[in-house]
């Protein structure tokens, strides 16, 4: 071993001492900056002692840059390093240099390395700004110290602070972009997310830059922040440090994610403890979200402000009213302490805002100013008429009111204003399908009924857009949305206790009896017609009949259509799909026309539906009486549970067919533009909804629906809608595969296959579902009904049909919802052993198996 190889593994050792008594230091006394401080400084001393054992050229420097030029090392973050050189090396101190970096890499350290002259870094520089971001932090940590000075001479001389401003604007906006222009992820990094630690290091980027200052203490010494401020941000980006040391240790790499798996170990070691309501991750993400928030309100007030002094522009205040003028585009106050002085102009600058779209946000001052005074909104201001006559203005106004909203909710007054909003801002949603904390949620369900108003998107819900066009004061919908989930977390039913919290707002606010009881029914019963739309049998005159006597008149009707709509788009892009929007648009067709007057029975509807079958029936040239031979094969149930459409579509195909030896698959693009409509018509058989679901599996498709039926001459008529996203706009072109293959495989009755458990997906796994099976008579006795619950997986719905295969058990209809990473699927099932209490045990634990993983 030579004596740098030995020297190198004498120096890794000491650095994994050093850093493993550091991290046990912070686990005991849990002091960032500590922790942050001492691991640079080891590392500092490890690179000084295999630098100075090279004997290099005295003229040349080792420089940290980047987050270690900062003076800050996390326990598994890169160390970024600079060698200066006077000039261009020749071949024999290029073929040193690869040996010395290549003994940093030796004792185990993260190397991110440069090898540049003076002019090659500003050259470098010039071109990127990550370059001029990372020298700008440089700090000497061996070696030349004039060659080191004089580059950063060289390089304040190249600064342009300007332009330099921009560039970092201009790349944070695309970093807000990449995560989706909010700091409320579920999965934040707590580094690059907005109202992370980058958003801070930008600040004192620029401020540096400018001569400004580097650190909050100089920029409140130059009046940039107020110290009340500079003790803010101090705070925030010492929790934001906290957190990723944490995130780091946990992992054992270099880790700046908050993901679902370490959220509840990183929790833990802050303290915070599962409770009967919440999780402790659920303590952890909403103090993160709350530092986040504040982080970014006070981001753009410096931003602002650094960028008042680099680019002064004449300003020529235009009044707006007694309390606001309007300067460059933005709101301004007319007076430092307007919102000391009249507090109500706190909820007023938000209703200015709203009125004037042409206006793009308010000046740092005004920012500032309603920051500072927001403490003022309290039990007074929200009893004061005025200012609850302002706040329904606000939700009144004919334009501006999601803006407003979120708005208000970023610089708190929102909050404060509602109290129990308050709350749940930040609170994180472990149902697997909402993808939004609860505040957020909220206001992108407030945005979704807004959007049905607004020409420009009513290419993207026509019919909810038509409803509300003739939806007198749906401000009110405005209301039901802010208040629908307002009560998630407090344990209990939250639709019940939100009722309490809206009925008391609309009391206080002034609103009329029959408002109010709009606004309360709808948050009663926000789930009712999503839940009742994809786990009841629409085609029962019953459902519809109790749904309409429900909602009791139109009016009630339409309005909970809209929110339902609304409040399902805003869970997750992912849990929205057409088959969704169709049963909710049915049932509130079929609800209207009975509380219309029309009595939705069974033998109208069937002869509706045979007649606008028979009329597209005619438009193929099937003339006569050619469908009956098939139509008398079919019960009343086969026309109650399928459109005119598909009953015209499936006769078409099958008419001629009726008594077919060899089963007959039938494909079509589905008539609500997503997926595949698949018909299989066979003989009967135990297993044939098992072997179709097999065939689904193996091919990835998702079924979002099945209809299960038998004709009176024991053939097996099954419809299926599934979708595949990797195929989403290439249906087409697997029709005839399908039709083939099923085929194929109906015909060859071999074995069935043994379902495979697929993988859960990582949210799934760490917030797991308890799988339940509920197996009861329906309310005539002639069927039972199977309600299962679980988190959804590839196959799931197969290893379902396996087991009520192995049973015996028949299907009749099967109504099949995914939420995101749940299951809830509905089953209409009999069978001989659902007769048998022993039977019908060993049954439901067999599914249950099916749906553990």
């Amino acid at each position: 071993m030579n004596s740098h190889a030995g020297l190198a593994l004498a120096v890794k050792e000491k650095l994994r001492a050093e850093r493993n008594a550091i991290i046990a230091a912070f686990q005991s006394d849990h002091k960032p900056e500590k922790l942050l401080s001492h691991l640079r400084q080891s590392v500092d001393d490890g690179l000084t002692q295999i630098w100075q054992a090279f004997k290099l050229p005295s003229s040349a420097a080792l420089v940290a840059v980047g987050g270690y030029g900062r003076g800050e090392l996390f326990p598994y973050s890169d160390v970024d390093v600079l060698i200066l050189l006077e000039s261009a090396p020749d071949a024999a101190l290029k073929s040193k240099l690869e040996e010395l970096v290549r003994l940093f890499w030796d004792i185990g350290l993260e190397i991110g390395h440069s090898i540049r002259t003076i002019d090659e870094c500003l050259t470098e520089s010039a071109a990127d700004i990550t370059v001029q971001t990372s020298l700008l932090e440089a700090r000497r940590v061996a070696g030349n110290r004039k060659l080191f000075e004089f580059l950063q001479d060289r390089c304040q001389a190249a600064m342009d602070p300007q332009a330099f401003f921009q560039a970092k604007t201009l790349e944070m906006r695309q970093r807000h972009a990449k995560y989706e222009d909010t700091p409320y992820s579920l999965e934040p990094n707590c580094k690059e997310s907005p109202g992370g630690l980058r958003d801070l290091q930008v600040i004192l980027w620029v401020a540096k830059a400018a001569g400004l200052g580097d650190s909050w203490r100089k920029l409140a010494e130059r009046g940039l922040i107020t110290s009340t401020e500079a003790r803010q941000l101090m705070q925030k980006e010492r929790a934001f440090k906290d957190i990723r040391i944490r995130l780091h240790i946990y992992a054992k790499r270099r880790e700046d994610r908050l993901v679902f798996d370490v959220q509840t170990a990183v929790a833990e070691t802050f303290g915070f403890k599962n409770t009967d309501t919440r999780r402790a991750s659920e303590y952890l993400m909403q103090h993160y979200y709350w530092a986040a928030k504040a982080v970014t309100q006070l981001n753009t007030i410096l931003l602002q402000n650094i960028g008042a002094q680099l680019f002064p522009v004449p300003t020529s205040p235009q009044p707006i009213n007694v309390h606001f003028n309007e300067v460059n585009g933005l709101i301004d106050i007319v007076r430092d302490d307007t919102f000391e002085s009249t507090p109500s102009t706190m909820l007023e600058v938000f209703l200015v805002r709203a009125l004037h779209p042409e206006l793009k946000g308010m000046t740092a001052r005004t920012l500032r100013a309603l920051w500072h005074a927001r403490f003022k909104i309290d039990a007074n201001f929200r009893k004061d008429p005025h200012n609850r006559a302002l706040f329904l203005q606000i939700l009144q106004a004919p334009q501006g009111v999601t803006h407003a909203l979120r708005a208000m909710n970023q610089s708190s007054v929102l909050g404060r204003y509602l109290p129990n909003f308050r709350r749940i801002i930040g609170q994180m949603q472990h149902d697997l399908f909402h993808v939004y904390t609860v505040d957020q949620h909220i206001l992108m369900v407030v945005r979704n009924v807004r959007r049905f108003t607004m020409t420009e998107h009513a290419h993207e819900y026509p019919y909810c857009s038509q409803l509300i066009a003739n939806f007198a004061q749906p401000w009110l919908l405005y209301v039901a949305a802010l208040f629908h989930d307002i009560a998630k977390g407090r344990g209990g039913d939250h639709s019940l206790l939100g009722v309490a919290d809206a009925r008391k707002f609309c009391k206080e606010h002034g609103l009329k009896k029959d408002e109010t009881s709009l606004v309360v029914f709808l948050v009663e019963h926000h789930l009712t017609m999503s839940q009742l739309a994809q786990k009841q049998d629409l085609s029962d005159p019953n459902v519809i009949s109790g749904f309409a006597k429900l909602v009791g008149d139109e009016r009630h009707l339409t309005a909970l259509y809209l929110l339902t709509v609304a409040d399902i788009r805003g869970t997750s892009p992912k849990v929205w799909n057409a088959w969704k929007g169709k049963l909710l648009e049915d049932l509130y067709r079929m609800s209207l026309r009975v509380l219309g007057g029309e009595s939705h029975s069974p033998d109208r509807e069937l002869i509706n539906r045979k007649a606008e079958a028979l009329k597209t029936l005619r438009l193929f040239s099937i003339e006569g009486n050619a469908h009956e031979r098939l139509w008398n094969e079919l019960d009343v149930g086969y026309f109650l549970r399928h459109d005119a459409a598909d009953i015209a579509w499936e006769t078409r195909a099958l008419y001629d067919k009726v008594d077919s030896a060899v089963p007959v698959v039938k494909c079509r693009l589905a008539s609500i533009g997503e997926g595949l409509q698949v018909a299989v018509y066979a003989k009967d058989q135990r297993d044939l909804f098992a072997r179709i679901c097999s065939y689904f599996d193996r091919q990835n498709f998702s079924i979002l629906d099945a209809k299960v039926h038998t004709t009176r001459h024991g053939y097996a008529l099954d419809t299926f809608l599934v979708t595949d996203t990797m195929f989403a706009n290439h249906y087409r072109d697997i029709i005839s595969l399908v039709e083939h293959e099923l085929s194929e495989l109906l015909t060859s009755q071999a074995p069935l296959p043994p379902p495979i458990k697929g993988r859960l997906s990582r949210l799934s796994r760490t917030f797991p579902i308890t799988p339940t099976v509920d197996l009861r008579p329906d309310e005539r006795g002639q069927y039972y009904l199977l309600s299962v619950s679980a988190s959804d997986r590839n196959g799931l719905l197969y290893a379902i049909a396996s087991v009520l295969a192995k049973y015996k058990v028949n299907l009749h209809t099967a109504k099949v919802m995914t939420l995101g990473e749940r299951v809830e699927d509905v089953f209409l099932v009999d069978g001989p052993v659902l007769n048998n209490a022993r039977s019908q045990i060993q049954l439901e634990t067999e599914l249950l198996e099916a749906l553990h993983v």
